[in-house]
């Protein structure tokens, strides 16, 4: 398989291409160059947010199997590389998010659920659902409904992970100590490992799966109290969680998902994140590791780059500050 991946050095798309060469596929990369690509796959190097920042790619010529693309800014991005590879790609792959979805939506919602407004010829970014929704129009467009997979994401966790959520709650478990861990314990999760994606991404291009799949794992994949007892174990830390019901959290004016990252307290929110319909992708062979092993290789990669995760400039740096944490501790 000959594979374009559109990025290819962060988080979902180095995961696809680190997967893609595992595989023995051919794989380029088409990026700005500021991350050096996994060894083993062909470079093309623009910016497509500049004037004529797609040349390289157009004057490569070339032709792939699929296109993967996990752009989540302006649309006009996706809708310019869509139609510049339009003829010369069998599929195109964009990685969206289930952000889509109107919020809150309701438990057990699937891809039949009304989405956001979004227009592909959006060329700002205010706005992460609409982006995503623009982008999605964005490659149907230009590839038409039978030769586009929309891969709607949910939370995504695992190694090279530069939104900080799993990364913080490891450096804060190693720190030992008493840590707040908000209730109820067996809260249930729904999320997918970055590799799972990654896989379950290639798996389908070669079945020639075509429009919307919630990909993420079944609800209650595990729990609040699993997560962050794996963290415990994987860090060999003294920590001692101290489990706090959501009222109290609450009160406190911690944020949730920000603050306390992952998690969400019970109620309409929680629904929408964490109650939805993954059956299709399921069905069509998403697996899903355990927790443990999700936290496990995030630790160890981690390690390998000095304990502290790059961030992303777009996303806020989630954590909660260490004497907002002690206040309810000890209050």
């Amino acid at each position: 398989m000959r594979l374009l991946m559109l990025g290819g050095t962060e988080f979902v798309g180095r995961a696809v291409v680190e997967d893609a060469l595992a595989r023995g596929w051919d794989v380029t990369v088409f990026n700005r160059g500021r991350n050096e690509p996994p060894p083993g796959a062909a470079v093309l190097r623009g910016d497509r947010t500049a004037p004529d920042g797609l040349r390289a790619l157009a004057d490569a010529g070339g032709e792939w199997d699929a296109v993967v693309d996990a752009w989540s800014w302006a649309p006009s991005a996706v809708r310019d590389a869509a139609r510049l590879l339009a003829g010369r790609a069998g599929r195109y792959v964009y990685v969206s998010s289930r952000s889509v979805y109107p919020l809150p939506s309701p438990p057990g919602a699937d891809e039949d659920a009304p989405v956001v407004e979004g227009s592909p010829d959006d060329e700002g970014f205010d706005d992460y659902a609409r982006a995503k929704r623009g982008g999605e129009l964005a490659a149907v467009g230009a590839f038409g409904a039978d030769r586009t997979l929309l891969v709607r994401a949910g939370l995504i966790l695992g190694p090279y992970e530069n939104i900080g959520r799993l990364p913080w709650w490891l450096a804060r478990i190693a720190e030992g100590g008493r840590v707040l861990a908000p209730g109820p314990r067996d809260l249930g999760l729904q999320y997918i490992d970055v590799r799972d994606l990654a896989a379950w991404t290639l798996d389908a291009i070669g079945k020639r799966l075509a429009g919307p799949y919630n990909a993420v794992s079944a609800p209650g994949h595990a729990t609040m109290g699993e997560l962050l007892d794996a963290c415990i174990r994987t860090t060999g830390s003294d920590a001692r969680l101290v489990w706090t019901d959501p009222e109290r959290v609450l009160g406190a004016g911690i944020e949730p998902w920000t603050e306390l990252p992952v998690w969400l307290p019970p109620g309409e929110l929680y629904d929408s994140l964490h109650l939805s319909n993954a059956d299709r992708a399921l069905s069509a062979g998403l697996h899903c590791r355990p927790v443990d092993d999700t936290v496990a290789a995030t630790w160890a990669w981690l390690r390998t780059i000095g304990g502290r995760a790059p961030q992303r400039a777009d996303r806020p740096s989630p954590g909660l500050p260490r004497e907002k944490e002690a206040q309810v501790l000890d209050g």
